[in-house]
């Protein structure tokens, strides 16, 4: 083993290998002395104390460090929590800039810094956590991208497929056993394709920043499978490597470079808000013991507790200048070393927390819009939190998109007739102009959804009326409780085919009303497959066949479904606008319909007026895009009218006959959309304009014209 460091750079931080040796680097401000730890093969530990220290960044140079070699960080300091002080040299900690991690944390007393069976966490405890703890390791971070570029997809033509790692590939069943659940089997050829020929343009994988398998998740038999439980900002997680060691680096490369060469583009889930080292009582693994008080928001009025914005029993402290460039470096490396496109970031509002309150105005907002390299990759937000006034959406600065759940509630609302005016609908289906027009924001920054990860699938949606979480061990009370779900008839599986049929239609209606709404559609990934979770709506902890994708037994009706509207929405540019209609939806269009770009009908073919908007809950309406006065150029600079199109709505559960607006706005016109039949093709015959088109109960129709009178 080694025995000598030199001094060394404090820049950059991490683990650096130059060829002939390695730098390390590490902040502390609160450190005495900071001990670099090396383990070889058989976990014998070499401590060596970083020789030099500039602006409370410790650091060395060893010239027989090589990529591959194991290590991580001890601090000496004070421990005094009622101090926010929780130095521990007995503890090792993992490197926050280290590029890869090898092994997972083993639970047990020596990874917490208290005396655990006393329960107070100001009882220091000295046993040594090394072998419990995962290692950081030096990478090489040499790759051939070849001739990789980003797809660079524009936000109006985007759509998302949010999806998890494993989920996604464990019961594949072309993709190779070693490679299941892995970043190899993401860009297996068959999952590639899959995503192809779905018209998918960008992949939000869920977290694979390293994270922590919760303890009291462990000693259930269970486990983080979401990955919202982050300790390592720069390490693609571990668990999801078909390979171990340093190795993990290149196998994430070489998924996105798969992906990119199919024109998919890589966004990742990132947990910028809080660490997996929870509150007072929780483990020391690496920002505690380094340096609790610069990482950590704490209590002013008792630092030995934590803010908490987030639920999980701290909060980043991103009003610390080191913290913010933790961050900072951290999404750099992800688009500048990894090649990622873009980020959604968990639980944004805290981010945006400069001191209590949320402030789109934070030093964070304002790092990213100045950076030359973020400023420009897709950046989407969470737009909550749960502290006070954390519900920020339609609130988030110009580069941003967001998370829009007012869409998700509407829509939702619409189908199981709840309580959603025609107007709140109207709003949602045209790019929710109320949240993002006057802050010069588009369309695309709604990210429409109507699932996600947390909560039902649609599969689940049409099929349950309550969540059924026993499985988590949670007696069925995690989840939330107002899943807005509507059962179309029975709860769970049923053998009815009037109940089977209204439901495939109802999910037919989801996928429909997502697909063409102006705005980003986000696709939660397997519900092209009619993917089930039985009901439960948390699986956070379910890394099993209640969350992964059950290829064997997929929906084909509606997967060549889903497929066919989205290849629509592709083909025709009326509904990837890159600009908000101008037609009012709440009031009269005072436009002939020559200049009119959007026209809102009643079911008697009657434009709508102020007192329709105001009739309350109704269940029926009609809608006309007029492709004709398009204006925006295509992708090649030309000013090409698209097609017209008429959209029928009807959440009412009695039948309802449309009439057709007058000839004045075009036609004849063919139903190329219809929830009712399985068959993703067009219907053949045309309906003549100021004709009726009798629709079921729970159900849309899509007509398309491409002359106009």
């Amino acid at each position: 083993m080694p025995t000598a460091l030199s001094p060394g750079d404090p820049y950059p931080l991490g683990a650096t290998w130059d060829g002939a040796g390695t730098n390390f680097s590490v902040f502390s401000q609160t450190a005495e002395a900071v001990e670099l730890c090396l383990f070889d093969e058989a976990g014998a530990e070499t401590r060596l104390e970083l020789p030099e220290v500039d602006a409370y960044v410790w650091h060395g140079y060893l010239d027989e460090a090589e990529p591959g070699q194991l290590y991580g960080y001890r601090v000496h300091g004070h421990y005094d929590p009622e101090q926010g002080l929780r130095a521990n040299h007995a503890k090792l900690l993992l490197d926050p800039y280290a590029k890869a991690v090898a092994g997972q944390v083993q639970w047990d007393q020596a990874v917490y810094s208290y005396v655990l069976s006393d329960g107070d966490d100001r009882m220091i405890d000295w046993t040594d956590s090394a072998s419990s703890m995962p290692k950081s390791i030096v990478i090489d971070a040499g790759f051939e991208w070849a001739d990789d570029h980003r797809p660079r997809t524009p936000w109006h033509d985007t759509v998302i497929y949010e999806t998890h790692v494993r989920g996604l590939t464990c019961r594949h069943p072309e993709v190779p056993p070693s490679q299941k659940g892995t970043y190899a089997g993401v860009a297996h050829p068959a999952v590639v394709e899959h995503l192809q020929r779905l018209g998918i343009t960008a992949v939000e994988l869920m977290p694979v920043h390293q994270f922590v398998d919760d303890q009291y998740l462990v000693e259930r038999g269970l486990r983080n499978y979401w990955g919202y439980n982050s300790i390592g900002y720069f390490a693609p997680h571990n668990g999801y490597a078909s390979r171990p060691g340093q190795r993990v680096v290149n196998e994430f490369k070489t998924m996105v470079r798969a992906l990119h060469a199919a024109g998919i583009e890589v966004i990742l889930d990132v947990v910028y808000n809080h660490t997996a080292e929870g509150n007072h009582l929780g483990p020391t693994l690496s920002f505690r013991g380094l340096d609790n008080p610069s990482y950590y928001r704490l209590d002013p009025a008792d630092p030995r507790y934590y803010a908490d914005t987030t639920g999980t029993g701290n909060t980043l402290n991103v009003s610390n200048p080191q913290t913010l460039q933790l961050l900072m470096d951290s999404l750099r490396y992800w688009v500048l070393e990894m090649h990622v496109d873009g980020f959604r970031f968990d639980l944004a509002a805290s981010l945006a927390r400069q001191f209590h309150e949320v402030d789109k105005l934070s030093a964070f907002f304002d790092l990213i819009h100045q950076d030359p390299v973020i400023s420009q990759i897709k950046l989407i937000a969470e737009p909550w939190d749960l502290g006070t006034g954390g519900y920020q959406v339609g609130n988030f600065p110009v580069l941003w998109s967001e998370w829009n759940s007012r869409y998700r509630d509407s829509v939702r609302d619409y189908w199981r007739q709840e309580n959603t005016s025609i107007g709140e609908l109207a709003l949602r289906l045209t790019g929710s102009s109320d949240l993002y027009e006057a802050t010069g924001r588009r369309p695309w920054a709604s990210i429409n959804f109507v699932t996600a990860h947390d909560g039902f699938t649609l599969a689940d949606l049409v099929s349950y009326d309550h969540k059924h979480n026993e499985a988590n061990g949670e007696d069925n009370k995690d989840g939330t409780d107002d899943n807005r779900s509507w059962n179309c008839g029975a709860e769970g599986p049923t053998d009815d085919p009037e109940v089977r049929a209204l439901r495939a239609r109802q999910a037919r209606n989801f996928i429909a009303t997502l697909a063409l709404s102006l705005g980003v559609p986000m696709l939660l990934g397997g519900d092209e497959l009619g993917r089930t979770q039985e009901g439960n709506n948390n699986a956070y902890c379910q890394d099993n066949e209640i969350s992964w994708y059950d290829w064997e037994h997929i929906d084909a009706d509606l997967l060549a479904w889903t497929r066919a509207v989205l290849h629509l929405r592709r083909s025709h540019r009326v509904f990837r606008r890159r600009r908000f209609f101008q037609g009012r939806p709440l009031r009269k269009l005072a436009a002939g319909p020559g200049q009119a770009d959007i026209g809102w009908f009643r079911p008697d073919g009657r434009l709508m007026t102020d007192s329709d908007w105001g009739v309350g809950y109704a269940k029926s309406l009609g809608v006309l895009l007029n492709g004709s006065s398009l204006t925006e150029p295509d992708r090649h600079g030309r000013h090409v009218a698209d097609s017209s199109f008429y959209l029928a709505f009807n959440a009412w559960e009695e039948p309802l006959q449309f009439r057709l607006p007058g000839p004045k706005w075009g036609g004849p016109w063919r139903v190329v959309v219809d929830t009712a039949d399985t068959r993703p093709v067009p219907k053949p015959g045309l309906v003549q304009a100021g004709k009726p088109v009798q629709l079921l109960g729970h159900h849309f129709v899509m007509l398309e014209c491409t002359a106009r009178g």
